[in-house]
């Protein structure tokens, strides 16, 4: 199924046109989330980069499908997907689980990109060596959403609807369950520059365990600090656009330095 091309093309939504950019950004939503969440920063990088933004099984358009629980099996759905989007200089951003899946794929990917890999910003996620028990998943469903409710990640109304909390709630709890049971297999650096986006109150990122990305690229490595909790990127969506703009331009600027040594 992987191998098929409408299979691979469920997985990647563009939500505006900018084929003709000379850099794409590969968006990958949190827990519970979808691409769409990713409209505001496509509205915003567009032209200047095309967006093209996951869509996991399980959710919105892909409802009808089983939504998956382990790490290994998403970026098994997402690097063959991602192979059809590969001719253009790639950089990869994700927030909170989607962090652990952009590391992952960064890795599996890297290796036949040829340098096209320019870059990969992490959002909102602790480094993968960094260690903690969470059994969130295993909880009832109150529970389960009143953690949702507690990190704001979704609009406290939508949470109010009964039928709304019903749609979500099979692929939340998949999500919770791939990322909490999610085990690091240590390996080489990434080549490519690692950059590190995080809130300042943020209760799911100290700043050692920012800090501790460090260690998973040989290459540029630097953190940003933003004013805000766990989804300070909503918070605060002006700056953190702004600052991928810059990072942007740096990792290109880094990439054409590489290619001229």
């Amino acid at each position: 199924m992987l191998d098929s091309l409408e299979s691979r093309r469920r997985w990647i939504r563009r939500l505006h046109p900018g084929q003709d950019s000379d850099v794409t950004v590969v968006c990958f939503p949190h827990a519970g989330g979808a691409a769409s969440y990713f409209q505001p920063l496509s509205t915003r990088l567009t032209p200047r980069a095309e967006v093209l933004a996951l869509q996991y099984p399980g959710r919105q358009d892909r409802r009808s499908e089983s939504a998956l629980t382990t790490i290994d099996a998403l970026v098994d759905g997402i690097t063959a997907a991602l192979r059809d989007h590969l001719g253009k200089p790639l950089v990869f951003f994700g927030h909170s689980m989607g962090g652990t899946l952009a590391f992952e794929t960064a890795r599996r990917l890297e290796p036949e990109l040829d340098g096209r890999l320019l870059g990969l910003v992490v959002s909102g996620r602790r480094s993968p060596g960094s260690i903690r028990r969470e059994t969130v998943h295993l909880r009832d469903d109150a529970g389960l959403i009143a953690e949702v409710r507690k990190l704001q990640g979704t609009a406290s109304a939508l949470l109010d609807d009964e039928d709304v909390v019903q749609m979500i709630l099979p692929a939340l709890r998949a999500d919770y369950t791939a990322v909490e049971r999610y085990v690091y297999q240590p390996g080489p650096a990434l080549n490519c520059p690692l950059f590190v986006y995080t809130g300042d109150s943020d209760p799911h990122v100290r700043q050692d365990e920012a800090e501790d990305w460090a260690g998973h690229t040989a290459a540029e490595f630097c953190i940003r600090t933003f004013s805000g909790s766990h989804f300070y990127l909503a918070e605060r969506s002006e700056q953190v656009i702004a600052a991928l703009r810059e990072d942007l331009t740096t990792f290109q600027k880094s990439s054409r330095a590489d290619a001229e040594r």
